[in-house]
């Protein structure tokens, strides 16, 4: 039995087996009217479908809607302004797309007048924080249905049980237990669950999706340019693209290549440690391109407080704060710190790896007067180093005098 009364719902659809069962057993359960959203956020899969099964089902109000160009331009460009990677390795691809999909469901609410939303993740997951902080964040009032956390269909068979009782079509594949479980977008995929969840197997090839082996790669490098303004790549090749395509396009050099692979043991925000299979092809290059820019227009300790800063940025994303006030602070300074981040960088991509081998920006910082090993006519008066020096060493120098080794405690 409902909680509390609701009239109208915005569920968070895919049009898979457990969002169908979600949609009838929010009808059923709730007396409630199911509005339908499901988003193009560049998974690959036919989403007319969706809509298909939706109607079918009786829904009234159904969006369907494209959102990979803001998906790209508004989430992931700004995150990887910040070179963001959670515990040293993850590129985030699952969790920057959650705040988008909720930041439509509630729009979506506020425009049919819907007094609830609702979505598919589990009670044991990282999902169900992302979007249900997000919700609070943009409507605090809003009421958030999470079937998991309350229904009794607690395996694979019950789930096609309730379809079949109430008539949901359930295809053939889905009627066994899939090997692993599979979230996609445009900027990754993630293969986690069943097969892959003892972390001393190595996962079967049949798990990687976006990115051919790397002993398969061809046996010549790939040279690109990706071209950036103000921190954010603009084209490829000299060729200027929309955010949305030019991420297809450095997914598809990842892809040719092996790039982008991870396989990971992490954290979550609710305690245990799970180990997930990632691809990131077109991510894995933009973030080495990025570094790349970065390290010639950077200020020293400007690049440096960005680095320190980096963690507990890609924290904030991974737990689900992206609406927060400390996140858009953070986004504030990291922001800054791109206005003179514009130029080209070169690059070389083989059998898995991305290895910058030229940069050049109108903004650069690096003098090859003052560098050189040659003569440099007096740029440089390396007899100042000599006080830099003693200053520096100043404190291990009273230290060592007072008895204390290596001037520590």
């Amino acid at each position: 039995m409902a909680a509390k009364p609701v009239k109208k719902v915005v569920l968070a659809y895919s049009g898979g087996l457990d969002t169908s069962v979600i949609l009838r057993w929010l009808q059923t359960t709730y007396g409630c009217e199911v509005v339908t959203f499901t988003a193009d956020l560049g998974q690959g899969e036919e989403l007319e479908p969706a809509r298909r099964k939706a109607e079918m089902m009786g829904v009234k109000q159904i969006f369907v809607d494209d959102l990979r160009e803001t998906f790209v331009r508004d989430f992931v460009f700004p995150m990887f302004r910040a070179n963001a990677l959670y515990e040293g390795q993850y590129l985030l691809g699952t969790s920057i797309a959650r705040p988008l999909i909720a930041q439509r469901q509630i729009e979506i609410a506020e425009q049919v007048g819907a007094d609830a939303v609702a979505h598919g993740a589990t009670g044991k997951g990282n999902d169900q924080v992302r979007f249900e902080l997000a919700y609070y964040a943009l409507k605090p009032d809003v009421t958030v249905i999470a079937p998991w956390r309350e229904w009794d269909l607690t395996s694979r068979t019950r789930l096609i049980e309730f379809a079949e009782q109430h008539q949901i079509p359930v295809t053939k594949d889905k009627r066994g237990e899939a090997p692993f479980s599979v979230d996609a977008n445009l900027l990754h995929s993630s293969s986690e669950g069943k097969i892959l969840e003892d972390p001393a197997i190595e996962a079967d090839e049949i798990v990687y999706q976006r990115t051919i082996r790397p002993e398969d790669a061809p046996d010549s490098p790939t040279v690109i340019s990706v071209d950036f303004a103000k921190g954010d790549a603009v084209a490829i090749d000299g060729e200027t693209l929309s955010p949305a395509a030019l991420l297809t396009k450095l997914n598809a050099l990842g892809r040719a290549n092996g790039i982008g692979r991870l396989d990971l043991v992490e954290n979550r925000f609710v305690g245990m440690k799970s180990r997930g299979i990632y691809e990131t092809p077109g991510g894995t290059i933009l973030l080495s391109a990025h570094r790349g820019i970065e390290s010639i227009t950077l200020d020293r300790e400007a690049a440096h407080l960005k680095d320190s800063l980096m963690p507990r940025y890609a924290e904030l994303i991974y737990n689900g704060f992206w609406f927060s006030p400390e996140r858009r602070m953070l986004q504030a300074l990291i922001d800054e710190s791109q206005h003179s981040v514009t130029g080209r960088v070169r690059l070389k991509l083989y059998k898995g790896n991305v290895t910058v081998i030229g940069r050049e920006s109108p903004h650069s910082l690096y003098s090859t007067k003052i560098v050189t090993f040659e003569d440099d006519q007096g740029a440089y008066n390396q007899v100042d180093a000599q006080g830099f020096i003693k200053l520096q060493a100043l404190r291990l120098r009273l230290g060592a005098m007072a008895g204390r080794r290596g001037g520590a405690l």
